[in-house]
């Protein structure tokens, strides 16, 4: 935690994961805080280079009363789902997977990239769907980074992934008040957050900045206070920021791997269909992820 006069509730240190290919920082959730807004996962992958032959292989998996949210900066993920959606992600484009009820999905690197080896990195996050949405029919849908309004301002460029912020509407259908904005700035580079929404949060994607003074150092997720306008300014290097938010959840939720609800009884129900492989199968996979064992955390 942070002292009273600073602009940040807490500064969130990643957990380091290796699954194989390269390195995932998680900043959500964390002991401090759970959530953002509706953010309840927040993975950094990357920076990496594959050699040719290598790649990314999730296996079929399942999720329910979520959203997953894929952003890239380089490379290429093959998402396919078990509704039938085959869709290549690429960088600035964005891949929205609403899991409501359940929706089983893979991700893998497209066999073009694989052979020839290349960059990844990248964002993914989960958004915690309201309760009266959590078992809302699955769906998915890719937006193309033309689709995405940019946002210009002195030394700054921001693209808006998902909801409103500074005068602008992103395409992506969701659930509760959000933001979600990916922003490059030039060194030296400035600009305000205004106290749109209860709860926000940055992120160090490259580089570090200052918040109204103070240092948040690359790859820390700052939560801010609520209220009052940020000042952001970069150091004397390119920075780039994931900025996130938006109103708080409509109560706990609890986690059990890729599940997340606000009912117990609905994770168990969950856990048991995918034991019994009745959440349904990605066409053309026969592969898929055994449940794990561990108990459910409440969030």
């Amino acid at each position: 935690m942070t002292d009273s006069t600073s602009p940040f509730l807490a500064v969130l240190k990643p957990h380091l994961s290796d699954i194989g290919a390269f390195t995932v920082q998680r900043s959500l959730p964390s002991l401090a805080f759970k959530t953002v807004g509706p953010f309840i996962f927040f993975d950094h992958m990357g920076p990496a280079t594959l050699s040719p032959g290598q790649g990314m292989d999730v296996r079929p998996h399942p999720h329910i009363g979520l959203a997953t949210v894929t952003y890239l900066f380089d490379g290429e993920i093959w998402h396919r789902d078990s509704l039938g959606s085959d869709q290549r992600i690429t960088p600035g484009a964005v891949n929205w997977m609403t899991a409501g009820r359940g929706i089983v999905h893979s991700e893998r690197t497209p066999h073009d990239v694989r052979e020839r080896g290349g960059d990844v990195h990248g964002i993914q996050t989960w958004v915690a769907l309201p309760q009266a949405d959590e078992e809302t029919e699955p769906s998915f849908s890719h937006h193309e980074a033309a689709s995405l309004p940019d946002i210009f301002l002195p030394g700054v460029h921001m693209r808006l992934i998902l909801g409103e912020a500074f005068g602008e509407k992103a395409p992506v259908k969701v659930f509760s008040p959000i933001f979600y904005l990916a922003v490059d700035m030039e060194p030296c580079a400035a600009f305000v957050l205004p106290p749109e929404y209860a709860e926000r949060a940055i992120y160090t994607v490259q580089g570090e900045v200052t918040a109204n003074d103070e240092t948040l150092p690359e790859h820390r997720m700052g939560v801010l206070a609520q209220g009052g306008d940020v000042r952001i300014v970069a150091g004397d290097k390119p920075v780039r920021l994931m900025l996130l938010g938006g109103a708080p959840l409509d109560g706990e939720r609890f986690i059990f791997w890729n599940f997340v609800s606000s009912s117990r009884e609905r994770i168990e129900q969950a856990k048991a269909a995918w034991t019994a492989q009745e959440m349904g199968k990605v066409p053309g996979e026969t592969e898929w992820i055994p449940l794990p064992e561990r108990k459910p955390s409440a969030n």
